[in-house]
């Protein structure tokens, strides 16, 4: 009970010292809080979504995924007849069946050729309207579709893109464009996730998505009372034979729940990742602090030990403090946590994605998991300071606050850090010698793990060398006002090193990632000078596969030498020594696709592998089956005949684009696959005549007007976009990274306010003898300035080396190209010294106020 009393009076009366490392704590429990209830109520949110959209039994055309994507190589949904419905409706236990059409294969415009798309990556769907889908929407304007002018369209959507009754809509599918009027507008009754919807007639939609009428793409079926979903399943497949897709609502759900969670997955690890590293750096923060709390009450402690107290009970005394302290944070944390999990709500529903707060899920696993992951770290990190407290004698209570630094074990500290650090440099030197990417980096994750903690145990060797290295350059300019604030941060290099290790672990990120993003786009922009050929490339951003009535508007645009179009054709591959390779597939291009891209050979002619029943292999496939120039493939195209194939070239493994392609000429595959079967252009090549470069880019956008889904780039407009989506994930790993960032420089102020504290009878002897509250103020900014500047060299040396050795093994996957952003460090470096003056803020204004003659008083 007494360790009890002692605990609580010190925790309330450092109350102000201990609310920084409190918040840190709070911050890192409030990102693992609110990762997990949100990503709990996402999956609360599609759980109800797929529960009610899937009927009993669905059944679909074999072709169809799990999922419902209904792609294929026309660019049109899988199908089956009409009369299939007839059957369905005939089996035992049905109560009812309706046949439907849909697709998500489609790009939807208004009058102006605005594309109403959503920009979160969620899908557009054009289907027919029926009676599964009115069970989720409720028409709050006009009425449904009826004829083949009517479509009708989500409210979210139309709030979105201002549409209203009447307004004009393009459905532009593989068939072609269908016009056609907002006759309604339906409301989600279930929490809309962000897909656009838009509703036609069923003949319209038939028509309009596949081409033709007396065809669905589902029939949703309907149980009997008193019969189960599975019960259902199997009189339905009895009843329409094996050709058909077959699934129960759980079936359904689960299918498309499965690819829900395996984003949510990526997102949930890699937040919780990010968390991580804010613990980490937390850990420094809260054994800086109770270090430095156990070195202000060293007499306090002596006198404890004196009078009675055990080293057990010290121990347990700051133990019991840090209890406290990771209680506090923890329950905060968890509070907080909710806080963030709404934020994150509210930012996915200005990308589009809308979810509910009813939906809100607040699993006992979170606020468990929250607080004991808190308290854990928390009286983890304190106990090496609890430790060293225990061992503090009776006689210090002899002799001034503060004890000695403890040689010995500082040297041993220095000698472990030195050995770590080397063995994560051979580590780091082993990555960069690797001849596969995937050994190489385990040498990698080992190399960042050990340097990093070598780092931070020889921080306080460094200290010395450094920060005089960085006093010399930035403090000395401010005469002995700089000089005292260098003599400061070298005072204590354990406290200077932990300080800036706190700041070096999100630094240290922050440039490796840099230098990686960097490299990737200086690498692809490489390949693309090198290797491309062409000058203009023709896509669907969404993914829609090309029709031949774009590609004749792009071969019809003047100023153009040459068009190519490029398809991927599935197919199974017999190799030579008789093994069968299934689900490969095979990219048909016209043979000027190897002018277009020059990609190197291994062995013979790539231009040769264009010419009737030939192909090219990659060099990894032609090594693992022994296949050389002149071995014949045997080719089995999907939904085609078998063709023998020779090999009249073997492309290099070490490319970037096209890496691990097989080439033929569409003439070869047009052969084998029937002309109905063949699958639509993926990609469409132009290359304007020479001089006419800036004529033919304004040509094509021209002729591609009436053809919204599908974006003209020049070589340019395509280095652009890889740099703004790689830029993009920086942007957002950065942010990320801001709360380790933010928690450091949180230890920097809890460093500086604690050292003000234990130097107060030294600040008011200087300020006794004459110097001044400005002077004092400007010593204790350039001190945390020297500090940060220290962290910031550690962090940004360490991560551009890991970068670097990161960049070795993307060579080997093709990305040749180091490139160091040296804008970006020096930017970094720079802020860091912004980040260090605010750190002082609030402990130099503290530092300034103080009253002379009590803090020349103060013992």
């Amino acid at each position: 009970m007494t360790v009890l009393k002692t605990s609580m009076r010190n925790f309330f009366a450092h109350k102000g010292r201990m609310a920084l490392s409190a918040v840190a704590v709070l911050l890192s429990v409030a990102f693992v809080c609110g990762t997990l209830v949100f990503t709990d109520t996402m999956n609360t949110t599609f759980d109800k979504l797929f529960a009610v959209t899937s009927s009993d039994v669905t059944v679909s055309a074999k072709g169809a995924s799990d999922t419902g994507e209904t792609t294929s190589g026309n660019g049109k949904p899988p199908v089956m007849p009409a009369s299939v419905l007839g059957e369905v409706r005939k089996a035992q236990g049905v109560k009812s069946a309706e046949g439907t059409v849909f697709s998500t294969s489609v790009t939807v415009v208004d009058a102006d050729k605005n594309n109403l798309s959503p920009k979160s990556g969620a899908p557009t769907i054009v289907g027919s309207w029926n009676g599964n889908d009115a069970r989720t929407m409720k028409i709050t304007s006009g009425a449904a579709p009826e004829g083949t002018d009517q479509i009708m369209v989500d409210a979210d959507t139309a709030d979105k893109h201002h549409l209203k009754l009447g307004d004009d809509i393009g459905v532009i599918s593989a068939v072609g464009t269908h016009s056609a009027k907002i006759s309604g507008i339906a409301t989600f009754t279930v929490t809309n996730p962000g897909a656009a919807i838009f509703y036609l007639d069923t003949r319209t939609a038939q028509e309009a998505l596949v081409g033709k009428t007396g065809v669905y793409t589902n029939v949703n079926v309907t149980a009997d009372s008193g019969v189960s979903d599975a019960q259902l399943k199997k009189n339905v497949a009895a009843g329409i034979g094996g050709a058909y897709k077959v699934q129960t609502a759980k079936e359904t759900a689960d299918a498309n729940q499965k690819d829900v969670e395996s984003f949510l997955s990526v997102m949930k690890y890699a937040m919780l990742g990010f968390a991580g590293i804010a613990f980490l750096v937390g850990i420094f923060l809260i054994i800086n602090t109770f270090s430095m709390l156990v070195a202000q009450r060293t007499r306090e402690i002596g006198l404890m030990r004196a009078i009675g107290s055990s080293r057990r009970q010290v121990n347990r005394s700051v133990l019991t403090e840090a209890l406290l302290l990771g209680v506090t944070g923890s329950v905060l944390g968890v509070g907080a946590g909710v806080g963030i999990a709404v934020g994150l709500m509210k930012l996915m529903g200005s990308m589009g994605m809308h979810l509910s707060t009813s939906d809100l899920t607040v699993a006992w696993t979170t606020p468990v998991a929250g607080v004991v992951l808190g308290v854990v770290v928390t009286i983890l990190s304190a106990y090496l300071p609890a430790r060293r407290a225990g061992k503090i004698s009776p006689m210090a209570a002899l002799r001034d606050a503060g004890a000695p630094a403890d040689a010995r074990a500082g040297r041993i500290r220095a000698l472990v850090g030195l050995l770590l650090t080397g063995a994560g440099g051979y580590c780091l030197y082993l990555a960069a010698a690797a001849d596969k990417a995937t050994d190489g980096s385990l040498w990698l994750g080992l190399g960042v793990v050990l340097s990093l903690i070598g780092f931070v145990a020889v921080g306080p060797l460094l200290a010395g060398g450094v920060v005089r290295a960085l006093g010399a350059v930035v403090l000395r300019i401010f005469g002995p006002v700089g000089r005292m604030a260098e003599r400061n941060a070298l005072r204590n290099p354990r406290r200077t090193g932990a300080t800036g290790a706190a700041l070096m672990i999100g630094l240290a990120l922050v440039a490796c990632l840099s230098v990686v993003g960097s490299s990737m786009v200086a690498s692809a922009t490489d390949q693309l000078d090198k290797s491309v050929g062409t000058d203009f490339i023709i896509q669907s951003d969404s993914g829609q596969l090309i029709t031949p009535q774009a590609v004749k508007a792009v071969k019809s645009t003047p100023d153009l030498e040459r068009v190519t179009e490029y398809k991927v054709l599935d197919a199974a591959l017999t190799t030579p020594d008789g093994r069968t390779s299934k689900n490969e597939t095979i990219n048909a291009a016209d043979p000027t696709y190897a002018q277009d891209l020059r990609t190197e050979t291994v062995a013979g002619d790539l231009a040769d592998a264009y010419r009737p029943d030939s192909m090219s292999v990659f060099e990894g496939f032609a090594k693992k089956h022994g296949i050389k120039v002149g071995s014949t493939v045997k080719v089995d195209f999907k939904d085609g005949r078998t063709a023998d194939l020779t090999v009249r070239a073997i492309t290099s493994d070490d490319v970037v684009i096209d890496k691990g392609a097989m080439y033929a000429s569409i003439t070869t595959a047009a052969k084998y696959v029937p002309a109905d079967s063949m699958p639509l252009d993926v990609l469409v090549f132009a290359t304007a005549k020479g001089g006419q470069e800036t004529a033919a880019y304004k040509s094509l956008k021209s002729a591609l007007h009436d053809y919204p889904q599908y974006t003209v780039r020049d070589q340019t407009d395509y280095k652009q976009a890889l740099k703004d989506q790689i830029g993009q994930l920086l942007n957002m790993i950065y942010g990320l990274l801001a709360l380790a960032i933010i928690v450091a420089v949180l230890g920097v102020v809890n460093t500086l306010a604690l050292s003000v504290v234990e130097r107060t009878r030294e600040i008011g002897l200087m300020r006794a003898i004459g110097l001044s509250r400005r002077q004092l103020r400007r010593m204790i900014r350039l001190e945390s300035v020297v500090i940060a500047l220290f962290g910031a060299l550690l962090g940004l040396g360490l991560g551009m080396g890991w970068g670097a050795t990161a960049q070795k093994l993307l060579a080997l996957e093709g990305l040749q190209v180091l490139e160091i952003p040296w804008g970006t460090i020096i930017a970094v470096f720079i802020g860091s010294a912004f980040v260090g003056l605010l750190a002082a803020l609030i402990p130099a204004f503290r530092a300034g106020r103080m009253n002379v003659l009590n803090a020349i008083a103060t013992e």
